[in-house]
């Protein structure tokens, strides 16, 4: 027997745990090291109490645990429990605190039948995993307003009637192709991979739903199998997974570009609220509605800048401008000719007031002879100048010519006038029909009356 003491610490060192404490903390313990734990086992001492909880044990050859399985996660199960029942469990570790007692809380419940499948479920989803087929970045987005909605399910089952109903209720326009298949036994997953590939291949659908109701684990074995997966993997068209069991997730649900709870909610996704996009399309249009009218209000007024500059380039209007134009020249000419006579006939008078001055009659004869030579100096200069004011006349009639309506005429057109005035007709409207109008051509005139515009 040793005689070593062991020294009592000060009462404010120790570090005393409550009960409650204690059950707390090893409750986390025990919660954050295993996680959530699939098991087998004999399921006994089953009871059932009228809060709908369950609550029994789960033994084997050589133990057994407590287990708990709430109402909201029991509610879902199909089979219906019993003492003696073979089952496979996923459940999370844990400790009843109240009583200080480890127990299971149960989240799934099967029967043991199934542990074959939910191994091979489990072998086939780590392999489909490694070759990268569940990863988000190969997920497509759904269509937001597909042209038309294929899916891939029994043509008979609940599950149809579903979808149907909620996509006649959201978006009836959309139409809808059903590519019929059995949803579980014999031969169903290479069925519903062949509906998905002739889907892909006929390009007719712009979004694909593959599913059926809910069931057990073997009935939803169909969606499980790797040639489905892989199917939907390789389908062009986006696929969304509405296998109607929320509890388990098939391999279908991680492989698709989007999973469904159900069939109900598949089409939920899948089809637009008609409502919504109708409220869009007014929307659009009310603003389409505005943009055209400022457009058009705008074109308006373009049109009537290049109507007016348009008028103010018109062809009469030039014709109007050169003629008045040569109005001024000619006016300028007449005026410039007069002048210059005027200023020699000064001049002349000027001259002869000084030769009378100074003519003394003995220098009369000598007077004369000037006389007659300023005159016959006189007469060639003026009539120099005759012939220069003539061809600059003529000159300036040839640019007249060349300007003038006349000479347009030529070409063969023709001036209409109309009324008393007469008035120049630019315009079908100032010569209705019934109007006596006069056509002026380069050589005559001709009377005609209006029967009508071209």
């Amino acid at each position: 027997m040793s005689n070593t003491v062991i020294p009592k610490l000060p009462v404010k060192d120790r570090e005393v745990y409550s009960v409650s404490r204690l059950n707390r903390e090893v409750r986390g313990l025990l919660e954050g090291s295993l996680g959530s734990i699939w098991l087998e086992g004999e399921l006994s001492n089953l009871a059932r109490p009228a809060s709908g909880h369950w609550y029994f044990s789960l033994k084997d050859e050589g133990a057994q645990v407590r287990c708990a399985m709430f109402r909201q996660r029991n509610a879902r199960l199909d089979l219906v429990p019993r003492d003696g029942m073979q089952v496979l469990v996923r459940a999370r570790v844990g400790l009843y605190e109240p009583r200080g007692e480890f127990q299971l809380v149960i989240e799934h419940l099967e029967a043991a039948g199934e542990g074959e499948l939910r191994r091979r479920f489990e072998a086939l989803k780590r392999q489909l995993a490694a070759e990268g087929l569940f990863e988000t970045t190969r997920k497509r987005p759904l269509p937001p307003l597909p042209s038309a909605i294929g899916v891939v399910t029994s043509a008979t089952g609940a599950a149809i009637r579903d979808i149907l109903q909620v996509l006649g209720r959201r978006f009836p326009a959309i139409p809808v192709v059903v590519y019929p298949v059995p949803v579980q036994g014999d031969g169903a997953g290479e069925q519903i991979a062949t509906a998905i590939d002739l889907a892909g291949r006929r390009a007719e659908v712009d979004v694909l739903i593959v599913g059926r109701g809910g069931g057990s684990l073997e009935d939803l074995w169909a969606f499980n199998e790797e040639r489905v997966a892989r199917a939907i993997a390789a389908c062009p068209i986006p696929v969304v997974s509405a296998v109607g069991h929320e509890v388990d997730i098939t391999i279908a649900d991680l492989v698709a570009d989007v999973r469904a709870p159900t069939p109900s909610a598949a089409a939920e996704l899948v089809a637009p609220d008609a409502c919504d996009w109708l409220q869009q399309v007014l929307g659009t249009t009310t603003r389409l509605e505005k943009a055209w009218q400022r457009l058009r209000d705008r074109l308006r007024e373009d049109l009537a800048w290049y109507d007016k500059r348009l008028r103010q380039l018109h062809p009469a209007v030039l014709v109007e401008q050169k003629i008045q134009s040569l109005d001024e020249l000619q006016m300028r000419l007449t005026d410039a000719i007069r002048s210059g006579l005027d200023i020699r006939a000064q001049q002349l008078a000027v001259r002869r007031a000084e030769l009378a001055a100074h003519s003394p009659r003995s220098q009369l004869a000598g007077v004369q002879q000037r006389l007659l030579l300023v005159e016959a100096r006189l007469a060639p200069t003026l009539q120099h100048l005759l012939n220069r004011r003539r061809d600059k006349v003529a000159e300036l009639a040839r640019a007249l010519n060349g300007v003038s309506p006349l000479a347009t005429l030529e070409r063969g057109y023709a001036i209409v006038t109309t009324g008393p005035g007469p008035s120049v007709v630019t315009d079908p409207a100032k010569a209705p029909v019934g109007s006596d109008i006069e056509v002026r051509l380069a050589r005559g005139r001709l009377r005609a009356r209006v029967t009508g515009d071209a």
